[in-house]
């Protein structure tokens, strides 16, 4: 037994060694915080003290259209993949909104970028070519990647990215890498690292408005891994608005208004909480929309997520927002629902502000 042990526990270490090697190689391991490039084709305009900022967040589903019941979706849901047709669809439909409502600054979620799901497309740049003219600025940062994911359903690469697109100048960015949610030392390695993406804008009186994209973990039972998410960007927002820079964030918080939780049906319920989360935030900030707005009498006018389930036949709940600092004035807002349906699983949000003036 001894000279078994001997010659199988050097055998075993060795084993044990290479998977962690290639594990190692594989996955990807972003810092606590990454300065990021930015990219500017042409000399973009600085932003004005007290001017109007539209501001448009969206996530696009990786462009895979609501065709489909994926393997995420539900558990009976049998889908992995999305067609050429409906990602070009997706994309022409996504280009076209952006250019009717024509934002000043677009927030974006979960673009591919070499992912096996979406035939290694680099989504982002696919969307710029058609957008070239009305935003030369933009910075990205992945907030889930990795070479070779083992999961049956994936069995390959993984590239989801976060994309801010603006008409003004953009002066630096930076990626925050968010609490992530617990899980073995292996399985841990392959899941998705959220972020926050901030870019600050510059203003002409020498200050700069500080934009944050984000999109929050997609729980499937309720765990404190949200909690930590929210209370880590609570954290970012107190910091800009101690330090008197004026900010907003924009994403898909994977959170419930106030009110909302009582109204999904029980079965819908499992991801979420009874007690948001994102009280938070709404505690100290405006929110887009209001507790008000999404759970009042014109709710359904609120509602951004219509999740891929054929139980449904439009959105059901209010996942995605607009925060912002109490500097900043809020002038109108809206979720566009008539002509968004069939892009993604999530709707746009849309909101006009106005930028604080000089003192």
């Amino acid at each position: 037994m001894t000279r078994l042990l001997r010659y199988t526990l050097p055998g075993l270490l060795i084993v044990v060694g290479l998977i962690g090697v290639m594990i190692y190689s594989l996955t990807w391991r972003p810092a606590a915080r990454e300065v990021l490039p930015v990219s500017c084709a042409s000399k973009a305009p600085n932003l004005a003290p007290g001017q109007a900022l539209k501001v448009m967040t969206w996530n696009v589903q990786y462009l895979a259209g609501k065709r489909y019941v994926f393997w995420n979706d539900l558990a009976s849901g049998t889908d992995d993949t999305p067609t050429h047709e409906d990602m070009a669809f997706s994309l022409d439909e996504v280009a076209r909104v952006i250019r009717d409502e024509q934002p000043d600054v677009v927030l974006l979620q979960e673009l591919d970028d070499g992912a096996k799901a979406s035939d290694y497309q680099n989504q982002l740049k696919l969307l710029q070519e058609r957008l070239a003219d009305l935003y030369p600025c933009s910075v990205h940062a992945f907030d889930w990647k990795a070479d070779f994911v083992p999961d049956p359903h994936i069995f390959g690469s993984v590239g989801r990215q976060l994309a801010t697109l603006s008409r003004y100048q953009i002066e630096h960015a930076q990626r925050l890498q968010l609490p992530v949610a617990r899980a073995n030392l292996i399985s841990r390695q392959f899941q998705p690292k959220n972020a926050v993406l901030v870019a600050y804008l510059p203003l002409s009186d020498g200050g700069q408005l500080a934009v944050l994209n984000t999109h929050l973990d997609r729980a499937t039972q309720p765990d404190d891994t949200l909690q930590a998410q929210v209370t880590a960007v609570a954290k970012t927002l107190d910091k800009l608005e101690g330090r008197g820079t004026p900010w907003l964030i924009g994403g898909d918080f994977n959170l419930l208004p106030l009110g909302q939780y009582q109204r999904l049906p029980s079965e819908q319920r499992t991801p979420y909480s009874a007690d948001s989360a994102l009280h938070v935030l709404w505690d100290k900030y405006p929110m887009i929309p209001t507790n008000n707005e999404a759970s009042g009498i014109d709710r359904a006018r609120w509602l951004t997520h219509y999740p891929n389930d054929p139980g449904l036949n439009g959105p059901d709940r209010t996942v995605d927002y607009l925060f912002y600092s109490p500097r900043i004035k809020r002038v109108e807002a809206m979720v566009r629902q008539d002509d968004t349906l069939r892009i993604s699983d999530h709707l746009p949000v849309i909101a006009r502000f106005l930028l604080p003036a000089t003192p």
